[in-house]
């Protein structure tokens, strides 16, 4: 019955001497595949620059910029607007770059080849109480000519610089503008305002609650006026009923008591008595009057009575009657003008007690409008506070005071290329041979359906090997064996060779490498 064969050492060891040339030719193909590789990948060259974030010259506490961003935003913002395609195509045809290029590029691959090339690298350091902050970045450029990758990055960090100072002008610019279109708008609405507030207290002027106490006190003096006017007019009246009394009694005959004011003797109805009557009148009414007409009548009839030319009638009119009907006249009279006082006082009181009702209504529509007043001169106030400090961080942008990029290290010129490493191209050959070498073999071997000795013979019959000749080789194929052997000792001598060739020139000379390995082991 047949069985499963395992493969022993010395089927392995069979199978490398078996294909022995294959595995040497396998590995001087691969290595030599990568070393050619190594040698033939253009060399790309690298420039770059440092720039530093250097925080505002002035301190913050006296003077504070309204560009408050974080350095690592603001630089992939300008990052963005400096790789725009207008600045990159500028440049591609500044310099001619990717000319050399075997194959036509169109504009929009050239840029997206110049974006690839360009490298934005942040420096970020730990900062107490702030964290991990960035405090500069570096800039570069690769390209295949060393002198063009320094020409473009050197470009590029002015045009960093350019953009950052750009960019914070126009910032501060910008806030500036808008905070004072905010303040001449809030301007307007406060000489609205006031110009509003001005025509309310001139509409109420006699009921502003600034005026009430002096309301008050107007009200008090003009009910003390009221009173005296008051008792002024009791008095007249009382003088004037006395007065009545006299020309009645003056009238009638009837002489007043001894030491009375104007005692005299007169008869009533006569013509002087009647004049002074009728002026009295005339004092009070016109001439259309009722009382004023039928006076007039009286006075026509004495005359026509008694004869104009009697002089002896108008010498009895009685003095006392005249001048108790002059004192009636002026007391009448003072009893008019004090009534028109008291009513005119009336009037003003009732004036102020209107206006002192109307205080709180007014007091409800001024303190409405001046609390918009007040919170339009607050507003205004402030956005004017924060115009003169946007025009003080302008001045510091445009005098390049406040945080700016500073070129801590220029671009210079790459010595070495950064790309390709060849080192560690030949180094991966070295690991790729073998590796590809036994790969190839371990494949065939598995393609290959012979038996590999009695053991496996057996295996496959499922019966034992008798007798078991070996190989007889000829004069021949000892002589060819002895060719690939020289053969294969040649070729790796000469790989031997090559390989310390490359070691010199790619990686160290193999004086300063032996003295190097010598010194650790001393």
């Amino acid at each position: 019955m047949a069985s499963e064969y395992e493969m022993s050492v010395n089927d392995y060891i069979a199978i490398i001497k078996h294909h022995a040339l294959l595995l040497i030719l396998s590995f001087v193909v691969i290595l030599g595949v990568c070393i050619a590789v190594a040698i033939s990948l253009p060399p790309t060259y690298e420039s770059s620059g440092t720039i530093l974030v250097e925080s505002q010259q002035i301190s913050p506490d006296l003077v504070a910029a309204n560009n408050n961003t974080f350095a690592d935003e603001r630089i992939e913002v300008i990052r963005q607007r400096v790789m725009t395609r207008e600045h990159l195509e500028g440049i591609i045809d500044k310099y001619n770059l990717f000319a050399t290029q075997s194959r036509h590029l169109s504009v929009t691959e050239k840029i997206d080849e110049m974006r690839n090339a360009i490298t934005v690298s942040l420096v970020s350091a730990v900062v107490k109480g702030r964290g991990e902050v960035t405090i500069a970045f570096r800039l570069g450029f690769e390209h295949r000519q060393p002198e063009i990758a320094n020409k473009v990055a050197n470009e590029l960090v002015t045009l960093f610089l350019d953009e950052n100072i750009k960019q914070r002008t126009e910032r501060a610019s910008e806030t500036t503008e808008f905070l004072t279109q905010e303040a001449d708008k809030l301007r307007v609405e406060l000489e609205a305002l006031e110009n509003r507030l001005a025509d309310f207290k001139q509409a109420h002027s006699n009921a502003l609650p600034e005026h009430q106490e002096l309301r008050m006190n107007m009200l008090s003096r003009a009910e003390t006026e009221l009173k005296e006017v008051d008792r002024d007019y009791k008095t007249a009246r009382e003088e004037l009923r006395f007065n009545e009394l006299e020309l009645s009694a003056a009238n009638a005959g009837l002489a007043t008591k001894p030491g009375a004011p104007g005692a005299a003797v007169d008869k009533p109805q006569d013509l002087g008595s009647l004049k002074a009557e009728y002026t009295r009148l005339l004092l009070l009414y016109t001439e259309a009057h009722p009382d004023v007409r039928a006076v007039k009548r009286k006075i026509a009839a004495l005359r026509a009575g008694k004869g104009v030319g009697a002089g002896g009638a108008a010498a009895s009119v009685s003095l006392d009657v005249a001048k108790a009907q002059a004192r009636i006249f002026a007391a009448e009279a003072r009893i008019k003008s004090l009534a028109d006082q008291k009513q005119g006082i009336l009037n003003k009181i009732a004036d102020y007690e209107a206006q002192i009702l109307e205080t709180p209504q007014v007091e409800r529509g001024l303190v409405t409008v001046m609390r918009d007043h007040e919170n339009a001169r607050k507003k205004y106030e402030e956005i004017r506070t924060k115009e003169m400090g946007a025009k003080i961080s302008e001045s510091l942008e445009q005098e390049n005071k406040a945080e700016r990029f500073v070129v801590l290290e220029l671009p210079l010129m790459p010595e070495k290329p950064v790309r390709p490493n060849r080192k560690k191209v030949v180094a991966m050959g070295f690991l790729l041979a073998p590796v590809g070498a036994g790969a190839l073999v371990m494949f065939l071997e598995m393609m290959s359906q012979r038996v590999r000795g009695a053991a496996a013979l057996a295996s496959v019959l499922g019966r034992r090997v008798l007798v078991s000749i070996p190989y007889i080789q000829t004069k021949a194929e000892l002589a060819r064996r002895r060719k690939w052997r020289t053969l294969l000792i040649v070729c790796g001598v000469a790989i031997i060779a090559i390989f310390l060739v490359l070691l010199h020139v790619l990686y160290m000379p193999l004086d300063l490498l032996m003295f190097k390995a010598l010194g650790r082991f001393a």
